[in-house]
């Protein structure tokens, strides 16, 4: 096993651990619990709190610092999922290879589940004994907006507004650094806000996160047209059922895949004016453009 799979599985069972025995001291009804841990648990990549690791060890900080903040991004990223699988949004049966949560517990409880998940993240970075006041008080309010009306809600709004219509890059990228990137964005950000990192670093950081995270969706999009369903774990070709503008559908299947190279490496470019030491942030990002599910 090689040194960044250790770092990866390693850090991805602090924070699983991390994030189950939060929710497990939670003083809430035991199904609305059941249905938080059923879809925590439910075997993602934690692609997002790593980054924030691999950001920190960039920085030169110990990765534990990461644990309270890459709950609470995922946290938000699993009520995100939750709520898009909703049959008033993507009406999916299945994520991850199991079914979704409204199919095990209902839309009401899924709904609730998702509610629960949002605001609770907040709290937690809130009460985290890991963060000084004014540290809390910049993650938060940078975690509310990479989440909110002017990111991941917006990028999702738009996203089902522009269904049936021929898009162009620009609307494309507009949607999916909203509803993909800000969120990425902040894994990468909010460990410059622990490290005390300048301005001038924290905008650095920002742009090469938006830019891996449109490289995250012009893969997301490839895997839409040509990946393995067994691996996915969902349904592939829901875009094109949907009729939703798509990297392949705007350009092609090839194209598509030059885009992605193309980001990848200005986004490795950014990352070398920051002068870290990022061999694990560099892997993550291999990690993400050549990912297979």
């Amino acid at each position: 096993m090689s040194n960044f799979e250790n770092f990866f599985n390693s850090n991805k069972k602090a924070l699983d651990d991390h994030m189950l025995s939060l929710v497990n001291k939670l003083n809430c009804p035991e199904q609305l619990k059941e249905s938080i841990q059923y879809s925590l648990s439910a075997g993602g990549k934690r692609i997002r709190p790593i980054l924030t690791m691999a950001t920190l060890d960039a920085l030169r900080k110990n990765t534990s610092l990461g644990l309270d903040i890459g709950s609470a991004i995922e946290m938000i990223h699993t009520y995100s999922l939750i709520h898009d699988d909703l049959p008033s949004m993507d009406n999916d049966d299945y994520r991850r290879g199991k079914l979704t949560n409204h199919k095990v517990y209902g839309e009401d409880m899924a709904i609730l589940a998702g509610d629960s998940l949002l605001t609770y993240a907040f709290e937690l970075v809130a009460n985290s004994p890991q963060y000084s006041s004014e540290i809390k008080v910049k993650l938060i309010s940078e975690l509310a907006k990479a989440a909110g009306p002017e990111g991941m809600v917006a990028g999702q709004v738009l996203d089902m507004q522009g269904e049936g219509k021929n898009l162009s890059l620009n609307d494309l990228e507009h949607i999916h650094i909203n509803k993909t990137g800000k969120m990425l964005m902040i894994s990468v950000i909010s460990a410059g806000i622990i490290a005390g990192s300048s301005e001038i670093e924290i905008e650095r950081l920002r742009k090469f996160a938006l830019l891996i995270g449109l490289a995250f969706q012009i893969q997301d999009d490839i895997l839409d047209y040509v990946g393995d369903e067994a691996k996915i774990g969902k349904r592939v070709g829901s875009d094109l059922e949907n009729n939703k503008s798509t990297y392949v559908s705007i350009f092609s299947l090839e194209k598509a895949k030059e885009l992605l190279n193309k980001t990848y490496e200005e986004a490795i470019e950014q990352l070398k004016e920051l002068n870290l030491e990022s061999s694990y942030l560099v892997n993550l990002c291999e990690l993400i453009v050549n990912r297979d599910y």
